[in-house]
């Protein structure tokens, strides 16, 4: 049965006495104590009026000693409403002792309600209320409408209920009040019956209710036909009506929708859009990255007098650090005539996303007034730039000042202990989290075991892992674990753990886990799994999430299928900097050079900001054109600090290097890296060592090595390049005394490793490999697959087998490399003139690039082999990447 055609269902046991205070006046005058007042404290830096306190204090004294006053209803009324505007509590209840005296007056019984409850004295208004004889229905509305306001919702109903036992009609402020109460307790029963009484009573016409029922229908079902229902029947709109929908329709993500409803609002010309409107149309602008349209927008604000609206100034802030450049950021910030906290953190949060950390800790020291979410946006961002160190100094100072420490302050410090990957910190934080009550936080533990798993505390983590309580939630956890699996390189691990923990019903798919298991099915190339997922993110509708959609195009590029990588990029009706990342870093891994530079045109006419890895993968893509486009890539790597506010790090002079070295100009490599403003890193040197081992340059690649090795850079792979260039050179001494220093320094070689993907399964294999179930014939199978490799002239090129054994040995060595290996397997197991597809985890030797060319000629297939470098496509004896990888 309806609640509301039976309220009596729910009575409301309130008390019916009338005097509830003293009718006698004290004998004492209202100077005295009793009837004192403190004094508000004075609120930024303002000085409270003296007007004030004489106001206040000659109206208690008046009602004393100006007897004819306490019976004059408009003179109490006119006290009643200067008890709220100066939050004198005192005033209020000396005006209700006088009330007491007069003949009961439903309207000035109704200011008293009013007053109680704006001065949050609710005990006091249930009070008042419950001496109204013949309480009527603006009573119950101000009740129900205070009490929901309050957070006191359950009163607000039991109020709602005893009107209509008592046969008192609604009317269109008493459902505003009501629906407001079931949004705040999540009432979503009654809203629904709310609605069927509102329809029954005829209030659906009224503005209010309908943007009540609105604001109810967005906030339980999220379902926007429901809401456009009822903004369609709606007779008459106002601003606020149009603000409902185009704000749902934004945090909704469709945006488009939004700036249509916009444009047909102003069309209508009746309605003038307010500074709410305008806030929501410039968020809009932001998650679309809209920039020029976010400019128009900004323009319009302008004409109608809103530049100087604080919400306005605030959304622009968070728009122009999203789209634009730091400097419109801060004339922005320096034009605004008044400012908040909010303001000043989002500049922090403004110069951190530009990566202009002593910017933003300037704005943080000039901040008038800070609280937690200040020193949480800065912490914050002292970990997106990589100073963790600087985050944990900032944290110990809030703990020190005694700060709210929030889940996200300690998630932030737990992320800063793992950038900074120091053991001991490490252990150090998560003893404070547990002391202090924060472990048994389902987000701090999560966090918790990803910096274990950063810090190298691999057993720990699987220590939580195990004991993780089983009334949390254990799909976090878990989803940790499987990032930490497709982080530390072990992507097989990744996808075993996510089908057992499927299996097991203990992971919840949602845009993290989504995203973690798209990049272990990327670097695998595992691309029918990969698939699954995009449909299942399809189905549920995740692809409406950036970070998933950007990962879809990523795991089709690194399965060498750019054709569906593209497709989704040109459907997404939203693209950040990372979609056009993963774009571009895609056509080069496919060394499709001037494929990625097309996209990165289409980019900078979209109006979207390069980050650094923009430049830098920009800067890779003249390795792979068709001409020689040197000068305009010298052109683009000058103009990065004037142009883009990008300052060149270490990656971005090594790409440009190498694309120096790609077209045979190491002397000017060389010389690039010389004319460094800082100490040029060890990357740096070994992308002109790599150039020279390409170019076969031994002159420079001689003195490059000398400079490598007396920095002791602390990577093994430059080790073994500077070793590799010494053997190809017969300088095996050399080479032994560079391996050696390398394994005097607890450095391993990442072991070669290749696979290949058949019926769902991952089938790996290593040099010398006899651990698959088929050895056998794979291994007959390649020596097969050699002679007539040998019969249509290959020739075994073992100047790369790297130990100085027998020619023999090493014709061995070379045979059973793991590409060929898995080559052989894939043969064997694939259908006639179906594609090879391999991974492997390092770069492919030359010996096996060449063998490569001619089994594809003999079989008649086509080769995809997917290393370090990017994709070789071998075809009728060539291969994509023209002998330069």
């Amino acid at each position: 049965m309806s609640t509301i055609i039976h309220p009596q269902n729910h009575p409301v046991p309130l008390p019916h006495h009338r005097h509830l205070f003293p009718t006698k006046p004290p004998p004492y005058p209202p100077c005295s104590s009793s009837l004192s007042f403190p004094k508000p404290k004075p609120k930024s830096h303002h000085h409270r009026p003296l007007l004030l306190a004489s106001t206040t204090a000659v109206s208690c004294h008046t009602l004393y000693y100006k007897p004819h006053i306490c019976n004059d209803v408009n003179s109490l009324l006119t006290l009643l409403n200067l008890s709220v505007q100066y939050s004198d509590a005192e005033l209020a209840k000396a005006v209700h002792a006088c009330s007491l005296k007069l003949q009961e007056d439903t309207h000035l019984g109704n200011s008293l309600v009013l007053a109680y409850l704006k001065l949050g004295l609710f005990n006091h208004s249930l009070n008042v209320f419950a001496s109204l004889s013949c309480p009527n229905v603006v009573t119950y509305s101000s009740l129900i409408s205070g009490f929901a306001k309050s957070n006191q919702g359950s009163k607000a109903i039991e109020l709602f209920m005893k009107m209509r036992t008592e046969g008192i009609e609604p009317n269109e402020f008493t459902f505003v009040a009501i629906l407001s109460a079931c949004i705040r307790i999540l009432e979503s029963e009654l809203g629904f019956q709310i609605h069927g009484l509102v329809v029954k009573m005829g209030f659906l016409d009224s503005t209010f209710v309908a943007n009540a029922l609105m604001g109810f229908y967005w906030k339980f079902t999220g379902i926007l036909r429901l809401v456009f229902k009822v903004f369609d029947e709606m007779p008459q709109r106002d601003v606020a009506s149009w603000n409902t929908v185009i704000s749902c329709l934004v945090k909704e993500g469709m945006y488009e929708k939004a700036f249509e409803l916009f444009r047909v609002m102003q069309g209508i010309g009746c309605f003038r859009a307010d500074f709410f409107t305008i806030s929501c149309i410039l968020s809009a602008c932001e998650g679309s990255n809209a920039f020029m349209k976010g400019k128009e927008v900004h323009a319009h604000a302008i004409r109608i007098g809103l530049e100087g609206n604080l919400s306005v100034n605030n959304v622009l802030i968070g728009l122009y650090t999203q789209c634009g450049r730091v400097r419109d950021v801060a004339v922005l910030f320096e034009s605004m005539p008044t400012r908040d906290v909010i303001t000043w953190t989002q500049m922090i949060t403004a110069y951190m996303e530009f990566g202009l950390v002593d910017l933003a800790m300037k704005v943080f020291n000039e901040m008038p007034e800070k609280n937690c979410i200040s020193y949480n946006a800065l912490m914050a961002g002292f970990c997106k730039n990589g100073e963790g160190l600087e985050a944990v100094k900032l944290f110990i100072e809030m703990v020190e000042e005694g700060l709210e420490l929030t889940d996200f302050s300690l998630s932030s410090v737990i992320n800063a202990c793992a950038l900074v990957m120091d053991v001991k910190a490490s252990e150090q934080i998560q003893g404070f989290c547990l002391k202090f009550g924060f472990g048994s936080n389902v987000c701090v533990e999560a966090a918790l075991l990803d910096m274990c798993i950063r810090c190298g505390r691999m057993a720990d983590a699987e220590k939580m892992f195990r004991i993780w309580p089983v009334e949390h939630d254990n799909s976090v956890v878990c989803t940790s674990m499987l990032c930490a699996y497709a982080r530390n390189g072990q992507p097989d691990e990744a996808v075993l753990f996510f089908l057992r923990c499927r299996l097991e019903g203990t992971m919840d798919l949602d845009e993290v886990t989504l995203t973690s298991i798209l990049g272990a099915c990327g670097t695998l190339g595992f691309e029918k799994m990969g698939e699954q997922i995009h449909c299942y993110a399809l189905k549920t509708g995740f692809v409406t999430d950036l970070g998933v959609l950007n990962s879809i195009i990523s795991m089709y590029a690194k399965c060498g299928n750019m054709n569906d990588a593209i497709k989704v990029f040109d459907i997404m009706p939203v693209r950040d900097v990372v979609s056009w990342n993963a774009l571009i870093a895609g056509h080069i891994l496919h060394r499709q050079g001037d494929e990625a530079l097309a996209v990165w045109s289409a980019m900078e006419e979209a109006g979207i900001r390069p980050d650094t890895i923009t430049l830098f993968l920009v800067l890779s893509a003249y390795r792979h054109t068709n001409l020689d486009l040197v000068d305009d890539c010298r052109k683009l790597f000058l103009s990065m600090r004037t142009d883009y506010n990008i300052e060149p790090t270490s990656q971005h002079h090594a790409s440009f290097v190498s694309v120096l070295g790609q077209w045979g100009l190491l002397e000017e490599a060389e010389e690039t890296i010389e004319n460094m403003t800082v100490e040029p890193k060890a990357s740096v040197w070994r992308a002109l060592l790599d150039s020279c081992r390409i170019r076969l340059n031994t002159s420079i690649g001689k003195r490059v090595a000398k400079r490598i090795l007396a920095m002791k850079p602390q990577d093994p792979s430059t080790y073994i390049l500077v070793s590799n260039l010494y053997s190809a050179s017969g300088r095996w001494h050399c080479s032994e005394t560079v391996r050696e220093d390398m394994r005097e320094k607890g450095f391993r070689k990442n072991p070669a490793r290749s696979w290949i993907i058949h019926q769902n399964n991952i089938h790996p294999f290593y040099s010398r490999d006899k651990s698959h179930p088929q050895t056998k014939d794979i291994y007959r199978g390649l020596e097969i697959l050699v002679m007539e490799c040998q019969k249509a002239g290959y020739v075994p090129d073992t100047s790369f087998v790297l130990h100085e054994v027998e020619e023999h040995q090493k014709k061995e060595f070379l045979l059973y490399h793991s590409a060929k290996l898995a080559a052989a397997y894939g043969i064997l197991m694939t259908k006639h003139r179906e594609p090879i597809r391999i991974v492997k985890n390092i770069h492919m030797c030359g010996d096996c690039h060449t063998f490569m060319k001619y089994v594809s000629i003999i079989t008649k297939r086509e080769i995809l082999v997917r290393d370090a470098s990017g994709f070789h496509c071998f075809r009728n004896g060539q291969c994509c990447c023209k002998d330069y990888w």
